[in-house]
């Protein structure tokens, strides 16, 4: 039982069930309507999967534009095929095909739902040229009225505010970026120089999960809209909002501290000694700074209390190493104090606050 629930949680799951009630109540309501319509009722659970969509928001979107889209083409078709009747159908197609592609280009008002003008414009041609307006009523009328049950059954059917998917997306990129930190604390230790080629890689991946965080943090405010469950989950959506730009925030600085890292070197600085140079001192502080990107949802609050400690003292060590040290034309200097600077903004976005201004 707890494994249905849980994967009902899921986006994809909730998507497919509402898609699926969605499609069986418009073939119900289609088979109720006057021959003209019922003897194609199929048209209806067509518009309900169509409108079926993560959010209301976007339900109502695709919808509407769908609609407008097969209008278009529909319109389209018939006006170019009464325009030339002499044109063999082969050229009638092929004009009516490249006007449609055109008017598909039009993203602006039709979005995704560009591709249905061609798509319609070929159905007209093809198949209802014959009955012109009774095959619009049937298929536009019935595509639109499955859609308007998608729209319905999308609000009702546990209304999706996208809440498990960027809570997750959330988690991987914190961990992603906590180990990407650690990595390069242990290269540090090793006395090593990070390999320039390594890190970039290391940087697309990140990129990448970053991409998908924002996208599902998008998806959230989307889904905000018109829907029924916002006002109760208000707290939960804007605390979702706020970690997400936290870490994107955090990933900037973490790919500022690679690059100093790697491009300056600011542990090789001749004063690298067993446990107080200037390698160690950075890896602590990265190790410090990955252990608090590390306490998410899960981590108790004292154990989070506990790794921003460490990581605070880790920082000023780092910045005592920095005050102890003279500017000389070596640029690692300042590399590493941009470093410390680095650090502390992200203990500051991921909310360690209090504990830098407890250790001040």
């Amino acid at each position: 039982m707890r494994a249905i629930w849980v994967w009902l949680h899921r986006p994809a799951a909730q998507r497919g069930v509402r898609a699926a009630v969605a499609a069986g109540l418009a073939w119900q309501v289609a088979v109720m309507l006057p021959p003209l319509l019922s003897e194609y009722a199929y048209y209806a659970p067509l518009g309900a999967v169509i409108a079926v969509h993560p959010t209301i928001a976007d339900s109502a979107s695709a919808a509407w534009r769908s609609v407008l889209a097969m209008l278009m083409g529909f319109a389209l078709a018939y006006a170019v095929y009464e325009l030339t009747p002499a044109v063999p159908d082969a050229l009638t197609i092929a004009l009516i095909v490249a006007l449609a592609i055109g008017v598909e280009q039009w993203r602006r008002l039709l979005r995704d739902q560009a591709a249905w003008v061609s798509f319609a414009a070929v159905l007209m041609i093809t198949v209802g040229a014959g009955q012109p307006g009774p095959y619009v009523l049937r298929y536009a009328g019935l595509t639109l009225i499955g859609a308007a049950i998608g729209v319905l059954v999308t609000a009702v059917l546990f209304p999706p505010l996208q809440l498990t998917q960027a809570v997750d997306r959330i988690a991987g990129t914190r961990a992603l970026l906590a180990e990407h930190l650690r990595d390069m604390a242990g290269t540090l230790r090793d006395g090593q120089v990070p390999d320039p080629a390594e890190w970039t890689e290391r940087n697309r991946r990140l990129d990448r999960a970053l991409d998908r965080m924002r996208a599902a943090e998008h998806q959230v405010e989307r889904a905000r809209l018109a829907n029924p469950r916002a006002r109760r989950w208000k707290g939960r959506a804007e605390g979702i909002r706020d970690e997400s730009r936290a870490v994107d925030r955090v990933a900037v600085l973490v790919d500022d501290l690679t690059s100093l890292v790697v491009e300056f070197h600011p542990h090789r600085r001749g004063i690298d000694h067993a446990d107080a140079g200037t390698g160690w001192v950075l890896a602590e502080t990265l190790d410090g700074l990955a252990g608090v990107l590390g306490a998410g949802e899960g981590t108790a609050p004292g154990e989070r209390d506990a790794r921003i400690a460490r990581a605070v003292d880790a920082l000023h060590r780092l910045v005592g190493l920095v005050r102890t040290s003279t500017v000389s034309d070596d640029e690692g200097f300042f590399a590493l104090g941009a470093v410390a600077v680095g650090v502390r903004r992200s203990l500051a976005a991921l909310g360690a606050q209090e504990g830098l201004r407890a250790a001040a």
